[in-house]
């Protein structure tokens, strides 16, 4: 107001000694002191007036703007960030507010969100993983989408990982991770193409004494080995004509799976790898150049950089076989009462190739929009994209969660010798058909690291009869066991499988039990199902 008011003073004077230099000297007009002031008050008075025109005007634009809706979105810590960035230009294009709550892991989210959603207290946007997606619609948590012409920039397998058995999309894809073939470059010039090759390589540097074995698996056998149960044909549920899953028909006891396990079996007979499956013993040797090869996904990536290894990432893997996939993505609340604005804030604002890049950069995994997959820099995960063309999704059915145990012990038992490679796995089928029919439908079990010493045939096996729990007349089910000293980590499963399992904070998915044993000890668990969560006697 008084910048104002200052320049029109200004104005006024300039006038006046403009007129007076412009007329005659003897016509030279003299200013009233009066007429001056006058004509400062009457510009005042002008200059409230607009002033107040303008608070107004500043009052109704206000009005206007104020946010017709807000979208609230989970996310992890990851992706939070680059979410929120996006809130101003959707509040500038839409009049929606975006709030982005950072729920830490993803698995936490989903957790929470089993919770959250019924009750009308769930986001309208949530991340997620693909195998999610049938225990998601089963429960009725996650809505259809249609991205209309926009599908055709996405990556064809992530949008597939994203459909259901009903032939409906239930996610928009961000980022894609699957197995990539890791080679020693000190060891071998040229990744091999066969996987017999594979085991000839490591017999050769073998005999050289440079190298313990040729190859290790790191983690369970079912995930960490699919490239070779694919490329002898092996699967786990069989696919109809337009890709979607078919349940009743499981593959791990056809001919071609168990002529991979066979060959597994082979190579460990033959000393060229070992029959344990752990993920840092397989990674260790690896970082040691005491294996040349390793098959490891993008969440290896830092501590072999860090290792100090000489490596390179293969293009493929030997015998054109297939790693599993696995599709990260957003999801939609059904329940939401703004599903539109959440499916245009997914399509218009996170699927574009900025976005994705930044995704894709922050979260080191190849993206599912292919322009921002065509400007990836990173060469490794650029190399793991390729590896990962012939990629199945994991089954994002619920009956996948009645496959691992039994999937996985029948591999361990396999590999130790316990029963041949039919045996076994005809022996898993059984146990996944059992499951599937409810055969085992109550049970309440332990699986855990400790399970081998219980009489199991593997660890983390949550059909294993060996560690089922025993309800007793008070509600309470209870199981004991003999434990050589050590660390272990257990959870509760109910039913037989992984679809139903409470962790330490009696949650959801929650994390594993910790239990340390300075010496054997006999270890007495009580689970009470009111509150999910298990106490300890140690004997």
């Amino acid at each position: 107001m008084k910048s104002k008011l200052l320049k029109v003073l200004v104005l006024v004077l300039v006038l006046v000694l403009a007129l007076s230099a412009c007329a005659p000297e003897t016509e030279e007009p003299e200013m009233d002191v009066e007429e001056t002031e006058e004509i400062v008050e009457e510009t005042e008075e002008a200059m409230e007036t607009e002033e107040v025109m303008e608070t107004e005007e500043v009052e109704m634009t206000e009005e206007v703007v104020e946010p017709i809706a807000t979208l609230t979105i989970w996310a992890d810590d990851t992706r939070t960030p680059i979410l929120a960035d996006l809130a101003d230009d959707f509040l500038a294009e839409y009049n929606v507010e975006v709030v982005v709550q950072d729920l830490g892991v993803v698995q936490d989210i989903r957790a929470q969100a089993i919770i959250a959603i019924p009750a009308g207290e769930g986001p309208d946007i949530y991340i997620g993983v693909h195998d999610w997606l049938g225990a998601l619609i089963d429960s009725g948590l996650v809505a259809p989408i249609d991205l209309g012409d926009k599908a055709d920039e996405f990556v064809g397998s992530a949008l597939d990982a994203f459909t259901f058995t009903d032939g409906l999309l239930y996610g928009v894809p961000y980022a894609t991770e699957n197995l990539g073939f890791f080679y020693n470059t000190d060891l071998v010039a040229e990744p091999p193409t066969t996987w017999d090759e594979v085991m000839e390589i490591g017999q050769t540097l073998q005999d050289e004494g440079t190298v313990t074995y040729a190859l290790a698996i790191g983690g369970d056998a079912g995930y960490n080995a699919y490239p070779i149960w694919d490329a002898f044909g092996g699967y786990v549920f069989g696919q109809d004509e337009n890709g979607l899953w078919n349940v009743d028909d499981i593959g791990l006891n056809k001919e071609g799976y168990v002529a991979g396990v066979q060959f597994v079996v082979d190579a460990i007979d033959a000393g060229l790898m070992p029959e344990t499956t752990d993920y840092e013993a397989a990674h260790a040797m690896f970082e040691t150049s005491e294996i040349p090869f390793l098959m490891a996904g993008p969440w290896a990536l830092d501590r072999i950089r860090n290792s100090g290894v000489p490596y390179a990432v293969a293009p493929f893997f030997p015998d054109e076989g297939g790693p599993f996939s696995g599709v990260q993505g957003f999801f939609v609340n059904p329940y939401s009462e703004n599903v539109a604005l959440a499916t245009a804030f997914l399509t218009e604002f996170v699927a574009t190739q900025e976005t994705m890049t930044q995704l894709q950069t922050a979260g080191n995994r190849p993206s599912a929009l292919t322009s921002a997959l065509a400007v990836m820099e990173d060469e490794d995960l650029k190399a793991m994209g390729e590896a990962g063309v012939n990629a199945v999704p994991m089954p994002n059915v619920t009956e996948m969660g009645s496959v691992w145990g039994a999937w996985n012990s029948a591999l361990t038992i396999a590999f130790t010798g316990e029963l041949p490679p039919q045996e076994a796995m005809d022996d898993a089928v059984s146990q996944i058909n059992d499951l599937l029919k409810g055969a085992l439908a109550g049970m309440v079990n332990l699986p855990g690291s400790y399970q081998d010493q219980a009489g199991c045939g593997a660890a983390w096996d949550p059909a294993c009869e060996a560690t089922a729990m025993v309800e007793g007349e008070d509600g309470l089910y209870t199981l004991t066991v003999d434990l050589a000293a050590g660390d272990y980590e257990f959870k509760v499963a109910l039913d037989g499988d992984w679809t139903v399992n409470y962790g330490s904070d009696g949650a959801q998915d929650g994390p594993n039990y910790a239990l340390s044993l300075e010496s054997d000890s006999t270890v007495t668990f009580v689970y009470d199902p009111d509150t999910q969560l298990v106490t300890t006697t140690i004997e």
